[in-house]
């Protein structure tokens, strides 16, 4: 081979007039999470759906907070009444319409009626409609089925309790007997006569008038005449109320040394024990008499609380097991893996109630604890799927072997250079395990394996369980918790979906 010699001569500079140095960047760098809240912001379902889950999360912290109810709130009298705001609307205004009969059309109006007639002065009809507390808002028409006219009218849930009896202390009774005087509301009204033949029903404190199977019936001139309903529109309902022995009319009966029995306006009973607040439920109340809003935002806590710490849980139990095998592989991965084989196969739902029995009902754990244990003993199994998967697929690239060239530790390559590559994948398996908890808890609740109620806990899906027997007849006691839960369940799944695209490390300084 021919040895050519060269000379200085023989080479120029390819810039000889240009002065070589670093160029100063006219941007400032973005790091790796600024990176990914720009992808991610980019993502309107993904911003829209954070958005509802961060309302859920507030309305679960502070709804109790600002609520006038508490959650062991319970009112039987108030049971199943449809959603109120409070407001004068023609909607969501507490009514609910009824197809009732002259009977009961006729029990209804004398609510409004006997509140404005304590002591029989002479309340016509038209003052018992117009009352305040009457519990007919409207007339809808009205149909003959088998020789029965019946009224189609929607009914105020609250105000249709009309009165009720309660047994109470001789000093509660003058402590009302003075609120009244001060709030100028009648809160204590005529105890009702039982022992004659015109009070069918001597449970029944909205009877005040004399009536014959609910029908109000007249006794002048000794004779008895049954009412028909427009009769009861012309005339006043006579009443039928307790009078000692100078015929005066008593408001109370004696039940002992310190108790009294008296008949109550519930309304104004209710306004009185809570410090003048009406009963306005916003969601409605449900079978038992709790106030759906403030049950369910407990319930949501609940749920929310359940899932968070089982995605959590899962997540570092997975990663660390899912980890080990991807990265090592061999024997410490097949080994590892029929043990996952093994508890894959193991039904979740014979967990669930095995960890009732066991544990839960013996007392040794809360039901929550025996919920969340149940939920974490094969959950982690598809995150370290995942992460098994993904340490794989990563474990030879390039940048993987330089580091392990230049020194680096098995540990700090699995956490430091292939784990934040994989966090996209892994981020949105984790925030799917939210609401796949909240549903299999639901599913659970619904199969009655677990049971959150109580008087100060509830679930979103104990409410939906308890909820689904009256979807026909009231279906706000299953509408609102269905809501919550579809919303919770499409929009961390549009959350999952903007946070892989977000942490994907291949998408990294992208452009539309």
């Amino acid at each position: 081979m021919e040895n050519k010699e060269y000379s200085k001569e023989m080479f120029e500079f390819a810039q000889d007039n240009v002065r070589i140095h670093d160029q100063k960047f006219e941007t400032k760098p973005i790091g790796f999470l600024k990176d990914a809240w720009l992808r991610f912001k980019k993502n309107k379902g993904s911003i829209v759906a954070s958005i509802i889950i961060l309302i859920i999360v507030l309305f679960a912290i502070f709804g109790p907070i600002f609520s006038s109810y508490a959650v062991s709130d319970c009112d039987g009298y108030y049971k199943l009444c449809r959603p109120d705001l409070g407001w004068d609307l023609p909607f969501w205004n507490g009514d609910k319409e009824e197809k009732i009969n002259d009977k009961m059309l006729t029990l209804y109006y004398a609510i409004g009626i006997g509140a404005e007639d304590p002591y029989g002065a002479g309340a016509t009809y038209e003052q018992g409609v117009d009352s305040q507390y009457s519990c007919v808002t409207s007339i809808n028409g009205g149909a003959v089925m088998e020789g029965t006219y019946y009224t189609y009218a929607d009914i105020d849930t609250v105000m249709k309790v009309g009165f009720a009896y309660k047994t109470i202390t001789r000093d509660e009774y003058d402590a009302i007997k003075k609120w009244e005087e001060e709030n100028d509301y009648k809160v204590i009204y005529p105890m009702i006569e039982f022992n004659n033949d015109f009070c069918p029903d001597a449970d029944d404190a909205n009877l005040w008038y004399k009536s014959d199977s609910y029908r109000p019936v007249s006794t002048k001139n000794g004779t008895v005449k049954k009412l028909s309903i427009e009769d009861v529109r012309a005339s006043r309902l006579e009443d039928n109320y307790k009078r000692d022995s100078q015929g005066n009319i008593v408001d109370y009966v004696p039940r002992d040394k310190n108790m009294i029995y008296v008949r109550v306006l519930y309304y104004n009973y209710y306004r009185y024990m809570h410090n003048n607040e009406t009963p306005v439920h916003i969601f409605g109340t449900d079978g038992q008499g709790y106030d759906i809003l403030i049950r369910l935002a407990s319930g949501a806590r609940v749920s929310l609380l359940l899932a968070v710490g089982v995605s959590i849980i899962n997540l570092t139990i997975g990663a660390i097991y899912g980890a080990i095998e991807g990265y090592y592989g061999g024997w410490a991965d097949m080994i590892m893996e029929r043990i996952s084989d093994i508890l894959a196969d193991v039904p979740f739902i014979i967990v669930a109630t095995l960890f009732q029995l066991h544990f839960v009902q013996t007392g040794k754990a809360t039901v929550f604890e025996g919920v969340l244990f149940a939920f974490v003993v094969t959950g982690w199994l598809g995150t370290a799927y995942r992460v098994r998967t993904q340490f794989y697929r990563f474990k030879n690239q390039e940048y993987v072997l330089a580091a392990r060239t230049l020194g680096a530790g098995d540990i700090r390559i699995m956490w430091k250079h292939i784990f934040p590559n994989s966090l996209g994948t892994i981020i949105t398996s984790s925030v799917l395990v939210i609401p796949s908890v909240i549903f299999s808890e639901s599913m659970l609740s619904f199969l009655g394996i677990v049971n959150f109620q109580s008087q100060n806990m509830t679930s979103i899906g104990t409410m939906l369980s308890n909820g689904q027997k009256y979807l026909a007849t009231d279906p706000h006691v299953i509408f609102f918790p269905a809501l919550i839960i579809s919303l919770l369940m499409i929009s961390f799944n549009l959350f999952g979906n903007g946070l892989r695209d977000a942490f994907n490390p291949s998408l990294r300084g992208t452009e539309d």
